[in-house]
């Protein structure tokens, strides 16, 4: 703990990276498996989507995306004795999963870009867009079916599927208030249970699983995950009118600054660049720019507290912090 109070790791940055990297190439043949094994042209869309290769299939280096949730399953897996490697397929699945949701995501908020390359969307169209995330999610439950143990399997599809149910709850609640809908603060917060913090806490209960830990284990590891996803979001929210804890706690104070903001937020029309820019600065005012980072520390130092010590790793620490520092 840093003397304010908040959770820092010893971990270089290096060596974090380092984890990434080892996730993203423990899960990339079974990822490459399971696209491979979808038909035409779904398999182009998929691999274009996660950056293996252009329209026409021409490779790229590298793919896209930073793999913190393969990550957080294999670090969970480690901090529980197991052999980080039988996480891999949980880890994959994972990231289909995941990677669904940013396609659907791409549709519903009309972004016709992502990562610096043409949406999915605007290349062959909204119906298949959508089409590709369904199959995305189904290939990422075919993908638990394979593993070799039954019981693991079916235990590790129904978390699956429950933290899929609550982050589309979410994202139906998070619409609202992007509509300008904005509640109280706990509302926003049980938003982003959901959208957000339902399926990072479902990556570090799996990897417990993974690792064949006890229910108690399993159960500590995601609510340390669903903690560390709620602080994700309050960090990674802030922009155009989305609905953060920053911006909710704004909306819903008293003070003098909120009611401008409030007005912005609640037009109904586009916001221009000013407008945002402006909206911002009385945001600040009104509920505090820090609060959103405030909250993070605050969470992940319960949550990191919380951890038996049997499970509290450095890797699970230091991926911690990595998410909930990371820049928009």
């Amino acid at each position: 703990m840093t003397a304010d109070g908040t959770c820092e790791s010893d971990v270089p940055a290096e060596v974090v990276q380092l984890f990434l990297s080892s996730a993203r190439a423990a899960c990339d043949p079974v990822l490459r498996r399971a696209v491979e094994s979808m038909p035409e042209p779904l398999a182009t869309m998929a691999g274009y989507h996660l950056g293996w290769w252009d329209i026409d299939r021409s490779a790229l280096a590298g793919s896209s995306g930073t793999f913190v949730r393969a990550a957080l399953v294999w670090a969970a897996a480690a901090a529980c004795g197991g052999d980080a490697g039988n996480a891999a397929p949980i880890a994959a699945a994972v990231e289909l999963v995941h990677s669904g949701t940013l396609l659907h995501d791409d549709v519903m908020a009309g972004e016709v870009t992502r990562g610096g390359r043409r949406a999915v969307w605007s290349i062959w169209g909204i119906d298949n867009a959508i089409l590709l995330g369904d199959a995305l999610q189904t290939a990422a439950i075919r993908t638990l079916t394979d593993l070799p143990d039954p019981g693991v399997a079916v235990r590790a599809v129904m978390r699956l599927e429950t933290s899929c149910l609550d982050l589309c709850i979410g994202r139906f609640e998070d619409c609202a208030f992007e509509c300008g809908q904005a509640g109280p603060v706990d509302s926003y917060e049980r938003m982003a249970a959901g959208k957000t913090a339902a399926l990072i806490g479902c990556c570090c209960g799996l990897g417990a699983l993974a690792a064949d830990a006890g229910d108690a284990t399993i159960a500590a590891l995601e609510r340390f995950g669903r903690e560390l996803g709620l602080a994700f979001q309050c960090v990674n929210d802030l922009g155009r009118r989305n609905a953060t804890l920053t911006v909710a706690a704004a909306l819903n104070s008293r003070s003098d600054a909120a009611i401008e903001p409030a007005a912005l937020c609640h037009s109904g029309s586009f916001m221009a660049t000013g407008d945002i820019d402006r909206a911002a600065t009385l945001v600040d005012v009104a509920a505090g720019r820090h609060a959103e980072q405030r909250c993070a520390d605050q969470r992940i130092q319960a949550t990191v507290a919380a951890l038996p010590d049997a499970v509290r790793s450095r890797d699970l620490i230091a991926l911690s912090q990595l998410i909930c520092r990371r820049e928009r």
